[in-house]
C-alpha cells in the first residue's frame, strides 16, 4: 500500500506542474465540454466539482484507478485573474477524502471521509465539515449523530435554511441506496429521512445537488427504465404547493456511461459533472496502434475514468426540454 500511494503521489506532482488558463467560467458551453482540459481533466481520475460562490475557488476529488484512495484538490483565483495550480487541499491528503460541497455564503465546505474521530484507524465514510476563518480552512469536525452512523454517508448538499441532503443506504430506505435529507431546526438537526418516490425509487438515487433555494434537485440514478447506462442525472423541481415532481432523465447530457456528481455555480450559469465516457471503448482500431500511440491514449482524458464536464444551464434545460 505504502509503495502504491508514494506512486499515487508521483503521479500526483507531475499533475500540479501544468499551469494553464481556465475558461472564463462566465461563459459556459452551450453543449457538454470537458472542464480545464489538462489542468482539471487530465486522464486520471476526476470527479465532484464545488465552486465558491464567489468563484475564487475550486475543490474536486482526485481518485486513485479504481477506487481506493482519494483525496480532495484544491485552486484559488490569483490577482492576475489566473489559478493557482491544483494541489492538495490543506486539510487532506492522508484519508479518503471526497466529494467537497459549499454552504451558501461559501465560509463553510462539507465532505465526506474515512478519517478516524481518534487516532489514526480509518473508519466507515462520515460527513465532515470545515471552516473558513481568516482566509484559512481550518480543521475539520465530524457532524456527528444524527447525521453520521455505523454506515456510510456520502455526498452532502446544505441549503440556505440549513438542512442537508446526503446519500445512504439505512434500513428506513425506500430500496438500495437512497438521498436523505436533515432538516435543521432550532439549532440541531433532525433525523434524516429519505426523500419520498418523486425522488428515490426501488433502484439506486445517489450524489444529490441540490439549490441554496431548495428549489431544483439534480441526481444519478441507476437502473431505472430510461437510464442509457451506467446511471444517469435526473432533475426535480417542486411545485406551487413545495412539493417534489417526479424526477425527469436530463437526456441532452446523459451518455451510455456512467454520468454523476452534479453541480450548479451559484449564479446559476454553469452546469458541472462527472463522466466516465470513453473514446477507448472500439475493440478494434483502423489502423495499427503504435506504442507511443496506446500511451497517449490510455492517458488521456476519455479513457474511461472520471473527468469532470461543464455547460450552460439554460441550453442543457432547453436541450432536454425541461421548463
Amino acid at each position: 500500500m505504502k509503495l502504491f500511494l508514494s506512486g499515487f503521489f508521483y503521479l500526483l506532482t507531475l499533475y500540479s506542474a501544468i499551469a494553464q488558463a481556465l475558461p472564463n467560467l462566465k461563459q459556459p458551453p452551450s453543449s457538454a465540454q470537458l472542464f480545464g482540459e489538462q489542468i482539471i481533466s487530465t486522464g486520471l481520475y476526476e470527479r465532484d466539482f464545488a465552486l465558491s460562490p464567489d468563484g475564487k475557488e475550486i475543490f474536486y476529488t482526485l481518485q486513485a484507478p479504481q477506487g481506493g484512495f482519494q483525496t480532495i484538490l484544491h485552486l484559488i483565483k490569483l490577482p492576475d485573474g489566473k489559478w493557482s495550480k491544483p494541489a492538495v487541499a490543506s486539510f487532506a491528503g492522508q484519508y479518503s477524502d471526497l466529494e467537497p460541497a459549499f454552504s451558501p455564503d461559501g465560509q463553510k465546505l462539507y465532505f465526506s471521509s474515512n478519517r478516524p474521530l481518534t487516532g489514526t484507524n480509518t473508519k466507515d465514510f462520515d460527513i465532515w465539515v470545515t471552516e473558513k476563518i481568516d482566509d484559512q480552512w481550518q480543521k475539520p469536525r465530524n457532524l456527528g449523530l444524527p447525521i453520521n452512523t455505523p454506515m456510510d454517508e456520502y455526498y452532502p448538499a446544505i441549503t440556505r435554511s440549513g438542512n442537508l441532503y446526503f446519500t445512504a443506504a439505512y434500513k428506513n430506505a425506500i430500496c438500495k441506496e437512497d438521498i436523505y435529507v436533515a432538516k435543521w431546526e432550532n439549532g440541531k438537526y433532525s433525523d434524516p429521512l429519505p426523500m419520498d418516490t418523486a425522488i428515490n425509487s426501488k433502484t439506486y438515487e445517489f450524489n444529490a445537488y441540490v439549490s441554496p433555494e431548495e428549489d431544483l434537485i439534480i441526481f444519478t440514478s441507476y437502473g431505472r427504465s430510461d437510464d442509457k447506462g451506467r446511471g444517469d442525472l435526473y432533475l426535480s423541481r417542486k411545485d406551487k404547493l413545495g412539493n417534489w415532481l417526479p424526477a425527469e432523465n436530463l437526456t441532452a447530457i446523459n451518455s451510455d456511461k456512467l454520468d454523476y456528481c452534479p453541480f450548479i455555480s451559484f449564479d446559476k450559469k454553469a452546469f458541472y459533472f462527472t463522466s466516465e465516457r470513453n473514446t477507448l471503448s472500439k475493440t478494434y482500431l483502423e489502423k495499427p496502434a503504435t506504442m507511443a500511440g496506446l500511451i497517449r491514449s490510455f492517458t488521456n482524458t476519455q479513457n474511461g475514468g472520471g473527468d469532470i464536464y461543464w455547460v450552460s444551464m439554460e441550453s442543457l434545460l432547453e436541450k432536454s426540454r425541461i421548463p
